[in-house]
């Protein structure tokens, strides 16, 4: 007996909504879900009964669609050739046209050829010779033409027998072809009208008459005619030569389809008046592709039938394994989750049972261990003993209950550290089958703690190892916190030299005089800025040490939290006497110096002397040669003694400038012009370049301002430069077009000053990328004859000018295609204030003589 509910003073919480679906399912019994659950098998049998006959449908149209494609390429194909071939015979008729207009040939002749061309061609019936007039000047026709083809000498053709093609002709001057013509669609006839010019007057036309049935026969390809069923059709659909299917003889591929395999087009260059139309044969129905749908709707019956037999069989099976199921799943998913290995042994020692843990942990399977007996396979080689006797004990019941330790080996190789602990296994009957192993993996921790007493030993040895006295004591206390060996054995191991070391190295803090806490003084205080702050140095002597000490303090926390000071003392004694005796020794390393600087300079001397002595050496030769061939003046004589002297000259100014730097580091600055500096360069360097054959070029730009410069020295590194990148280029082996030099000066704006910068651009092989950064040490060369020091020389002389000079290859592409050296003096020079007495001349030099 059923009572009604009684309605609640509070209402009910209000459950969320559930799909209409879903409670409906749930409200079925199990019987009825099972049958639905059937459904979904069924519904995939016929889906993919239905996916096979659309396949099959769907392949049938594509092969309708390639067999229309194949009608429609054939069709062109066959249409192309048959233009060929009235092309050709039109421009046969245009030539024969051209020979009777220039009267080239007479009637005789022009019969002779007709004849020839009729006999090869057999789609031409008849050519006619016609005048303006429409008079048949001269005609031949084919044995086989019809009669009214046949036309006598000097008849008049009708205007109905050309179908105003002949009007047509002589209003346009170009070939006309006419509509296909005949009493007879399958007689009839095509006529080409080829006109003639006289002079520039139309004097007729060369006619021409085609049968349409023979340029069906002869101008198809063969292949084409046996394939399909081609026929030649005016513009009415009326087939003209050839034959086509009736319509219950078209291919169709399915029977629902009205779609022949058909295709037409216009002949070219006759137009729309004659059209090509070609149609595929029947060929029998797909029978493989019907049979096959009908073996597959079969085999898609036979399935359904196994599915329904199959799920009756299944709610059989599963009604007894659903209780199973779901108690095994519940004690195997306690198993897979514990993170201990466990391991069952039965009395034999035996394995009978391994969860995953245990599994995952020696990287063996649980096939691989049940069943196995000692020596398992995670016992490592050098083990077997001691574990052979551990597991004796585990038998007998002899394992303590903390457990033991035991390495074991992985699959791969690899050894672990665990720990295990056995217990008995008692089944639901109260008997004894085996026993009950868990293992725990513990090399991490091991680890650990090894590696944190290996560090603590390390941290030991270090600190006892020191040279340095190394102590920590707290704030204001003589307590010692730590002290190392060193310390130990200067002080001993009270805190008095600790507070010692601190009261000389004055970094003691003061408590505050008001202070009342007997506990700690200094509470309080900001520790943390005392702990962050950075050590500080003090070096003090100790006399009960008789030692020169580095003293270094810094504040940090101590492991229980209190505040302390750590001293470091480092015995500096020895390097407290080398610096003594290094500041004796330092005088008489001045003289050293002067000695050294006298080396340098007679090797720059000697480098620098080179180039005017080789220039002095050039032009005496030059004079004794010419001299003794007497092609020599007395003018140009004077003109090369004069050039020598000034050479001369230069030599001894070089060696007055080199013992001037000798004396003093700074150059001898004068107000110096630019042009006139290159102009003297570029004289003495030209003498080489012409030698090896360079072509020197130089751009000065105009109006440059005096420079406060040495120009003997800037000469010099111009000169160097130059002579350099001659050598670069003889030694790449250039060509002659390609053996050039060009010098370059101009104003630039350089870390935010003007300057002057000077540019020697060769096409040499440039300088090796990793030797770019040592091409101005001293006594380092890229050529084998070269001294190296005249690039280092370069340099010094631009740097003492407050200059810069650099290096850079030019590339074409990824080729080295020279290199480029420059440097640049600035126009406002300190080395003006240097020299106050130097004044500007009077007048600055015209832009003719700068730009030189």
């Amino acid at each position: 007996m059923s009572t009604q509910p009684q309605p609640s003073l509070k209402p009910a919480p209000r459950r969320p909504q559930t799909v209409w679906w879903k409670r409906w399912w749930r409200r079925l019994p199990p019987s009825r879900q099972d049958r639905f659950a059937t459904l979904g098998p069924l519904l995939a049998v016929l889906l993919f009964l239905s996916a096979i006959a659309v396949a099959i449908t769907y392949l049938r149209f594509e092969e309708l669609k390639r067999d229309q494609e194949a009608v429609t390429r054939d069709v062109e194909y066959a249409q192309q050739r048959l233009r060929l071939r009235l092309l050709e015979r039109q421009e046969q008729l245009m030539r024969l046209a051209r020979e009777v207009g220039n009267k080239e040939i007479e009637n005789d002749e022009f019969e002779f050829q007709v004849e020839s061309l009729i006999s090869q061609f057999p789609e031409l019936m008849a050519i006619s010779w016609i005048d303006a007039r429409r008079n048949v000047l001269a005609a031949y026709a084919s044995p086989s033409a019809p009669v009214h083809l046949m036309r006598p000498v000097d008849s008049t053709l009708d205007a109905g027998e050309t179908d105003g093609t002949f009007e047509l002709a002589r209003d346009l001057r170009q070939p006309i072809y006419s509509r296909p013509m005949g009493k007879e669609p399958r007689n009839s006839v095509l006529m080409l009208q080829v006109p003639m010019s006289e002079q520039g007057r139309f004097s007729g036309t060369v006619m021409g008459e085609y049968s349409v049935d023979g340029l069906l026969r002869f101008g198809i390809p063969p292949e084409i005619m046996a394939r399909y069923a081609v026929a030649l059709v005016d513009e009415q659909g009326l087939v003209l030569a050839g034959s086509l299917q009736t319509p219950n003889e078209v291919l169709r591929l399915l029977p629902w389809s009205d779609q022949p395999l058909e295709h037409e087009v216009p002949v070219s260059p006759v137009g729309n008046g004659l059209i090509l139309k070609a149609q595929g044969y029947r060929t029998s129905q797909d029978i493989v592709g019907s049979g096959f749908f009908w073996v597959i709707g079969a085999l898609s019956a036979l399935t359904v039938w196994m599915l329904l037999g199959t799920w009756r069989h299944t709610r059989r099976r599963v009604q007894a394994q659903q209780a199973l199921v779901s108690e095994t799943n519940f004690r195997r998913a306690m198993e897979n989750s514990m993170l201990t290995g466990m391991r069952a042994l039965d009395l034999q020692g035996r394995i009978t049972y391994v969860n995953p843990a245990f599994c995952s942990m020696t990287g063996w399977t649980e096939g691989e261990l049940v069943g196995r007996t000692a020596p398992f396979p995670y016992w490592p080689e050098e083990d077997h003993d001691l574990l052979a006797a551990r597991l004796d004990d585990e038998l007998n019941g002899r394992s303590t209950p903390g457990g033991f330790e035991v390495r074991v080996q992985r699959r791969d190789g690899s050894v672990f550290d665990a720990r295990m602990y056995v217990s008995p296994l008692i089944d639901p009957h109260g008997h004894q089958t085996g026993w009950m192993t868990s293992m725990t993996d513990i090399t991490e921790p091991k680890r650990i703690r090894e590696e944190l007493s290996a560090s603590y030993e390390r941290f030991t040895t270090v600190l006892e190892s020191l040279d340095s006295a190394v102590s920590v004591a707290p704030l204001g206390s003589d307590e010692m916190l730590f002290a190392n060996k060193m310390y130990r054995l200067w002080f001993g191991t009270r805190g008095q030299g600790h507070r010692h070391l601190v009261d000389l190295a004055g970094n003691q803090p003061t408590p505050s005089p008001d202070d009342g806490d007997a506990v700690d003084a200094f509470a309080g205080m900001p520790t943390e800025t005392l702990t962050d702050a950075g050590s500080e140095n003090a070096e003090v002597f100790v006399e009960e040490l008789d030692r020169w000490l580095e003293v270094r303090t810094r504040y940090l926390t101590w492991v229980d939290g209190r505040l302390a000071q750590m001293v470091i003392a480092s015995d500096i004694t020895p390097r407290r006497l080398a610096e003594e005796q290094t500041a004796r020794q330092t005088e008489r390393a001045q003289t050293a110096s002067r000695l050294i600087t006298m080396g340098e300079m007679a090797s720059s001397v000697a480098h620098e002397l080179n180039q005017p002595l080789t220039a002095i050496s050039n032009y005496c030769n030059g004079m004794i040669s010419r001299l003794q061939d007497q092609r020599i003046s007395p003018d140009e004589l004077l003109g090369a003694l004069e050039k020598t002297a000034r050479q001369a000259q230069r030599a001894g100014q070089i060696i007055q400038r080199i013992r001037a730097f000798v004396k003093r580091s700074e150059p001898n600055p004068t107000l110096s012009d630019v042009p006139q500096m290159v102009s003297n360069a570029i004289e003495l360097a030209d003498i080489e370049l012409r030698r090896q054959q360079v072509r020197l070029t130089s751009y000065v730009a105009a109006r440059l301002p005096l420079l406060m410069v040495d120009p003997i020295l800037i000469e010099q590194v111009l000169i160097n430069l130059l002579k350099n990148a001659g050598e670069a280029i003889a030694q790449a082996g250039r060509p002659p077009g390609n053996r050039s030099i060009e010098l370059r000066v101009g104003p630039r704006r350089q870390e935010d000053q003007d300057v002057i910068e000077f540019s020697v651009i060769d096409t040499g092989n440039g300088v090796p990328d990793e030797m770019i950064e040592r091409i101005y040490e001293a006594f380092y060369s890229t050529k084998n004859e070269g001294m190296g020091i005249g690039l280092k020389l370069c340099r010094s002389i631009v740097e003492s000018h407050h200059g810069r000079m650099q290096v850079q290859n030019l590339y074409n592409g990824d080729e080295v295609s020279g290199c480029c050296f420059s440097f640049w003096i600035p126009v406002v020079s300190r080395l003006r204030a240097e020299n106050p007495g130097e004044s500007a001349p009077s007048k600055s030099l015209t832009d003719t003589e700068r730009a030189r």
